[in-house]
């Protein structure tokens, strides 16, 4: 099969009608009648799986997998990609922002570089102030915690090669930050300027977009214990040289010290500090128990269309389920 079109389903009942038109425009222009557009149905709420399996019903290009229940979209993304078949795989959002269309030029750039990946760069990142400023301030302390260089204004659209995608799937972690997987699996990958459109009523919400933040840095990097560390032997030493001040003072000046509001504050600052600590050092050994118990990160209901029937098994392990 020479193409694969992958996007995942959340709340994507006002979209998944156009995006399926649109899509399969692109990949016809491309593909001719060789392609496949994979909807992965991450626990939506809404009625976006009935209108995608409809869909399926009718054009026996859409293959739709059906997630047990809501996994997170980089996983569900992952999930999507475990299923594609085509010689390349096109990621995309189904909402919209991302335009089906970018295909093509996506194409146009890989046959002149002959690159692995054509991803989609924002030449002016969308949304309001708080929007703009958050997201770089992100891609400015994952790049600076976990030494990669992402650039800050990416989206999820890219065209992949089977060999990339194969390469990709080799990662097994379950804590997913899929960008992250993307660069660390290396090949020639080249961006391409892209504008992608604003929406309201996203469903990142400021908790999720601080949630993925947390499991970007933690997943990919050490610093936040480094970090730790360094704060930890500041402040011994600051402690170490305060005790010798008080040491020289009671020997040497026998001034009475009055007033112990700076030391209840120093108290509360030190045990707010140690508490944050433990919190760091917690998310790691989260992690480890969560990657040690390996189990699935994601779980498959139903696949409908492709003749494949009913399947149940966990991705990320690819063994049936019992």
């Amino acid at each position: 099969m020479k193409l694969s079109v992958v996007a995942t389903l959340y709340k994507s009942s006002a979209f998944v009608g156009e995006f399926h038109r649109r899509a399969s425009d692109a990949a016809r222009a491309l593909a001719g009648d060789d392609y496949e557009i994979v909807l992965v149905n991450d626990g939506s709420p809404d009625d976006s799986l009935e209108l995608a399996v409809g869909i399926a019903d009718v054009d026996a290009h859409v293959v739709v997998v059906d997630l047990s229940r809501n996994f997170g979209h980089h996983k569900a993304m992952l999930t999507g990609l475990e299923h594609a078949r085509g010689d390349r795989i096109f990621l995309v959002d189904t909402d919209l922002e991302e335009e089906p269309e970018w295909l093509l030029p996506f194409a146009r750039a890989m046959d002149d570089t002959r690159c692995d990946m054509v991803y989609g760069v924002q030449e002016v990142r969308k949304g309001g102030l708080f929007e703009r400023v958050s997201g770089d301030l992100f891609y400015r302390v994952f790049n600076l915690s976990s030494g990669m260089d992402l650039p800050r204004g990416i989206v999820t659209a890219r065209l992949m090669t089977r060999r990339f995608v194969d390469a990709l799937l080799l990662h097994r972690e379950r804590e997913v930050f899929i960008v992250g997987l993307f660069h660390l699996t290396g090949f020639d990958q080249r961006p391409f300027a892209v504008k992608k459109h604003g929406r309201p009523g996203s469903s990142y919400t400021l908790r999720r977009k601080i949630s993925l933040a947390v499991n970007a840095v933690t997943s990919f990097s050490n610093a936040p214990l480094i970090w730790v560390f360094n704060i930890g032997l500041a402040i011994s030493f600051f402690a170490a040289a305060y005790v010798a001040y008080l040491v020289f003072n009671a020997l040497f000046l026998t001034r009475p010290l009055v007033g112990w509001t700076s030391v209840i504050a120093s108290i509360w600052l030190v045990g707010g500090m140690i508490i944050c600590f433990i919190g760091i050092v917690g998310i790691y050994l989260s992690k480890v128990f969560t990657e040690v118990k390996q189990r699935p990160y994601t779980i498959v209901r139903r696949v409908y269309g492709r003749g494949a029937g009913t399947t149940n098994r966990g991705s990320g392990n690819g063994l049936p389920l019992a």
